[in-house]
């Protein structure tokens, strides 16, 4: 199933909507805010990034001097906290993919995760931490040695959305069309649940964004990620 451009509201929000629905399990919360276990992913959520009431309720969550990554809240500096950082991104949405099943590709767990954080770290497509790939179904494809070569899989779940995240490609393979073929799969599996895939990447990453948007996904929004530190 594929929605409109005009999507739900709720991806203005996405973690936030999953870290209080379908990513509870994962979820330490507090009042209007929340985080993801800091074994899972590095990300935090509001209910509102414009209530100061919430920044209040994340400071219980987050310790003094540490930093926290805020989608969305467009890098202005709350009471308590200081902005450290923040990067553009874009927010595309399925409307036309072509989805089907990738049958050489594998199912990604635990026992894979020193292989996923290697691929990770050699082409930097966004954290990825010891538990993140429980979050949701990740795939990968394998080269005749047997060497992990691509990847791609579920990250966050607001409702009736499953965004794609992690879509890697080690450098020696790269051209042959493997990124597409895992997307096209991930997002099969979404199809299948009736949730319409999403996903996120920088707006400085010309490349994927060629690629996201020849294979069927449409901008929807251009948002910021942006890290804030706590002062005290």
């Amino acid at each position: 199933m594929t929605r409109s451009l005009a999507a739900d509201a709720i991806l203005d929000n996405p973690a936030w909507s999953s870290l209080r629905g379908a990513h509870a399990r994962f979820a330490e919360r507090n009042g209007r805010a929340a985080r993801y276990q800091s074994d899972v992913t590095p990300f935090h959520a509001l209910q509102d990034p414009a209530d100061p009431r919430a920044w209040a309720d994340l400071t219980h969550l987050v310790e003094p001097g540490a930093a926290v990554t805020i989608a969305g809240a467009g890098g202005v500096a709350h009471p308590g906290w200081e902005v450290a950082g923040s990067i553009p991104g874009v927010q595309f949405v399925d409307v036309a993919l072509r989805a089907e099943p990738a049958p050489e590709a594998v199912r990604l767990g635990g026992s894979d995760v020193p292989e996923i954080l290697d691929l990770i770290a050699r082409t930097q497509p966004g954290p990825f931490l010891r538990r993140t790939v429980e979050l949701g179904t990740y795939i990968g494809l394998r080269s005749p040695e047997g060497a992990l070569i691509a990847m791609a899989g579920e990250r966050l779940h607001p409702a009736g959305w499953t965004e794609i995240s992690a879509v890697c490609t080690d450098p020696a393979y790269r051209g042959r069309g493997l990124a597409t073929r895992l997307i096209r799969a991930v997002a099969a599996g979404i199809r299948e649940r009736n949730e319409t895939p999403f996903l996120h990447t920088s707006a400085r990453n010309t490349g994927a964004i060629r690629l996201y948007e020849s294979i069927g996904f449409v901008l929807r929004r251009r948002t910021d990620f942006t890290a804030y530190r706590r002062l005290s």
